[in-house]
């Protein structure tokens, strides 16, 4: 198994150096996602073995790794790992990883098991997407104590730390990068399923998360917008419904984000961005936010 990593950096200079840091010993390329406080030179002078390729421009997420994916598999890699610039590694993932990818040769994608920063509370142990109801429901095990050991297969992986296989990637594609960024995870997943390819669970291949922190953390209100648009149009992409149930599913979408916004420190800011992802959604506007 040929292995590269890719790590993304959006203006997040000090994440993302601990996340290089921890792949310490793996070829790694690091995409920068046209960042403007001058990480991308210092992780130039930090890291002189990691490859640094600057977009130059914001792609979203879904676009800044897919340049990574595609430069790992221009190297020779078998596999791409991504990993999350607030996230790092614990010591094995790669021999995890390599077992299960040996094991299972119908795998498209592997999914690692993420941690909170303390390392005991699982924040992924795998998850699913009910595309008729538009509904990802909570991910296995999550806010309690790592108790998941065994290799399964799961729904749908986690794009905070998740291994792609070139195989699956020439078949299925990468992420499709009119989504921007969220759920862009979840659209792979479900396009690798209808494909034949399983999406399994590695139980050794450890990651520690911060979370949310390329889209300003738990005030800012992009994760509402993107997640309410994107799971709309990925929902209606693979369960496509009659008009009557399709409107129905829509408002179960939007009534579940705004639940959301009661306790957000911006109520009103984060409504506003759920009602403009939903019309946003319905007239097809996709890529980055008109008023980004």
């Amino acid at each position: 198994m040929k292995l590269i990593a890719v790590v993304l950096n959006w203006n997040g200079g000090d994440d993302t150096a601990a996340a290089l840091r921890s792949l310490a010993g793996i070829e790694t390329i690091c995409v920068d996602n046209g960042s403007v406080d001058g990480s991308d030179s210092a992780i130039e002078r930090e890291f002189a073995d990691v490859e640094l390729i600057r977009n130059g421009a914001n792609l979203g997420f879904a676009g800044g790794v897919n340049v990574g994916i595609r430069r790992a598999f221009e190297r020779g890699a078998d596999w791409a790992f991504l990993l999350n610039n607030d996230a790092v590694v614990e010591q094995g993932f790669v021999e995890a990883l390599a077992r299960v990818a040996t094991a299972r040769p119908d795998a498209g994608l592997l999914a690692c098991k993420v941690l909170w920063e303390d390392g005991q509370t699982i924040q992924y142990a795998g998850a699913s997407f009910n595309a008729t109801l538009g509904y990802s429901g909570r991910r296995v095990g999550f806010g309690g104590p790592d108790t998941f050991h065994d290799v399964v297969d799961v729904g749908r992986a986690d794009g905070a730390a998740l291994a792609i296989s070139r195989t699956a990637a020439d078949t299925v594609g990468v992420f499709d990068e009119q989504l921007f960024a969220y759920v862009e995870d979840v659209d792979l997943s479900l396009r690798m399923r209808a494909a034949g390819f399983g999406i399994v669970f590695v139980p050794d291949a450890r990651v520690r998360h911060k979370g949310s922190a390329s889209t300003g953390g738990s005030a800012s209100t992009t994760n509402l917008y993107y997640d309410t648009r994107n799971t709309i149009v990925v929902a209606e992409r693979h369960r496509p419904l009659p008009f009557g149930l399709r409107s129905l599913r829509r408002g179960v979408v939007v009534g579940s984000h705004l639940v959301l916004c009661l306790s957000h420190p911006a109520r009103r800011a984060a409504a506003s961005a759920v009602l403009a992802g939903w019309c946003d959604a319905r007239a097809g506007r996709l890529g980055l936010r008109a008023s980004s």
